[in-house]
């Protein structure tokens, strides 16, 4: 049975009106799950990532930052795209908690998968600065969690958001124990995830060009970022999932349908089960057409759910 973690406060955070990256969002996910499809899931409330397992990736100036950020009312600004309201900081802690949780549920043989329907996003924040709608990185804090406390050698983790998790690389870049495989969209924000980017030999950017569709994405998957995948054996896959790079986002230029999610998401559970014992965990990360993210979500978690 595949474990759903969430909670009311990711609902919360509001970056003001007129943000794509707005609590309907959520929203429209979880209303796309309580679909009979996905009656099977068991569903956990998300906990509050604690201040040692944002330590593993996060300066303490920039823990500190955040979890003091959240103004009485009204929006405080970072930077010209992110944005924190008065409950930010707390769905912040569920958004990482959650991916916490779901590594110690996978690794304990609670469960084999895990999908975290959560936010503020969390692939393009650093170490030091929270950006691109991101405060704390979910899927970073995860994997170093799997890391130090349950000592696994070898965590892949693979994000199909169209823009480059700039955070996530930039955190592991010199970690041979941590793979990161993207692929996206170039020329995109954050400028980043050149094919040359190359880390420590663990850092696999795949990019694809303005108007590319299912073709381009598979094969790139296919070509360059699986094989690597494979060759790496996984004991724990991560995935940054998001779905903004649906024909109909208004952030992107890339042209996949929700069957292209589906077949990818099928991919990464037949690696997990190859090298891994099936374990894997997904948070949600990008996706802003409403319609578009509730269908690509459904069936990624269908097929996650196989």
């Amino acid at each position: 049975m595949l474990r759903l973690y969430t909670h009311p406060a990711c609902l919360l955070h509001d970056p003001g009106p007129g943000h794509v990256e707005q609590p309907a969002r959520l929203r429209a996910v979880l209303q796309a799950l309580d679909h009979d499809r996905h009656a099977a899931l068991d569903r956990n409330e998300a906990p509050e990532a604690s201040r040692e397992q944002l330590l593993r990736v996060h300066g303490a100036a920039h823990v500190d930052r955040i979890l003091a950020g959240a103004p009485q009312q009204g929006t405080q600004w970072l930077d010209a795209d992110t944005a924190m309201s008065p409950d930010s900081t707390e769905a912040a802690l569920r958004a990482a908690g959650a991916m916490v949780a779901a590594v110690d549920a996978v690794l304990s043989g609670a469960t084999q998968r895990a999908f975290c329907a959560v936010r503020p996003p969390g692939h393009h924040a650093t170490r030091d600065q929270a950006m691109g709608f991101c405060l704390f990185n979910n899927i970073a804090v995860a994997a170093a969690h799997a890391l130090d406390v349950h000592g696994l050698k070898r965590v892949a983790i693979a994000d199909f958001d169209v823009h480059h998790g700039n955070g996530t690389q930039a955190i592991f870049e010199r970690e041979p124990r941590v793979l990161f495989a993207s692929s996206h969209q170039s020329p995109l924000y954050p400028g980043s995830g050149h094919e040359d980017e190359r880390g420590v030999g663990n850092i696999v950017n795949g990019t694809l060009s303005p108007g590319a569709g299912s073709h381009e994405f598979r094969e790139l998957w296919d070509s360059l970022l699986l094989p690597r995948l494979q060759a790496f054996r996984p004991q724990l896959v991560l995935v940054s999932a998001g779905f903004d790079a649906h024909r109909n986002d208004p952030l992107s230029d890339i042209r996949l349908g929700q069957e292209d999610y589906a077949w990818i998401t099928e991919r990464l559970v037949a690696l997990a089960d190859t090298h891994a014992g099936g374990r894997l965990v997904s948070t949600l990360e990008g996706g802003y057409d409403l319609a578009a993210l509730a269908a690509c979500t459904s069936a990624h978690v269908a097929a996650l759910t196989g």
